[in-house]
């Protein structure tokens, strides 16, 4: 029994060891067929991006890369199955670049000026749904100037109250030098009622100042109210602060 096992171990050995080396061979083959496949093929099995283009002398460049060959041309990414990923524009000159940047800015800055139009003329609407709604915001506003009108004009009824008791002390004085007391008060006087008068003319400015810029609002709306889609109309002036602060 003991020979027959070893005779059947010695026959078996042979085949095992036989698998063993041709499991072996067959691990390096496949190292080495890894090894040459071409780029485009094993960035495709790890799921790289393949970079292709062709060059100036119209032949197929491949990278996992992009390509400097290439720099002056579109280059083409691709999936690992071969589908277009994306197109890389050619590199630009420092020139070119700039001209670029100066665009992206200039459509960056319309694109903020129309999302502000936009917000402010919702905005507009909301605040004023109809003519009614602006006109009683405009007598507001103008209601605040004349309510400082008013005031300076009462000021001045008071300053030339203040005054008379001292023109009359003045008139004991007639033909003489004024004491410097008396003389002061007077010019004080006289200052403080030309202040006033210069702050009535600048609040009647502003009245025309503040209707207007409630005219060119109404003009505005009015085309908003017809049915101007928001953004829509350039406005006749400077842009109307003062509706985004109210």
């Amino acid at each position: 029994m003991a020979l027959e096992r070893r005779q059947e171990h010695s026959v078996a050995s042979p085949d095992t060891r036989g698998v063993a080396v041709a499991s072996a061979w067959l691990l390096l083959g496949i190292a080495l067929a890894w090894w040459q496949l071409p780029a485009r093929a094993q960035q495709a099995a790890t799921g790289a991006s393949i970079y292709t283009c062709l060059d100036d002398r119209g032949r197929t460049r491949t990278a996992d890369r992009p390509i400097a060959e290439c720099s002056d041309r579109e280059q083409r990414v691709l999936n690992k199955d071969g589908s277009l990923k994306r197109i890389v524009p050619p590199t630009l000159t420092p020139e070119e670049r700039a001209d670029r940047d100066a665009q992206e800015r200039k459509a960056a800055e319309e694109r903020a000026a129309y999302n502000d139009a936009v917000r402010r003329d919702r905005n507009l609407k909301n605040r004023f749904p109809n003519e009614a709604a602006h006109s009683k915001a405009r007598e507001s506003a103008l209601e605040v100037v004349r309510v400082a009108m008013r005031a300076s004009q009462q000021r001045i009824k008071e300053l030339e109250i203040e005054r008379r008791p001292l023109k009359e002390e003045a008139e004991f004085y007639r033909g003489r030098q004024l004491p410097a007391r008396l003389k002061q008060q007077l010019e004080a006087n006289d200052a403080s009622v030309g202040a006033q008068r210069d702050l009535i003319q600048t609040q009647e400015a502003e009245l025309v100042r503040v209707n207007r810029i409630y005219d060119l609002e109404l003009e505005h709306l009015r085309k908003l109210w017809k049915g101007a889609p928001p953004g829509s109309i350039s406005l006749v002036s400077a842009p109307l602060a003062h509706s985004e602060q109210r």
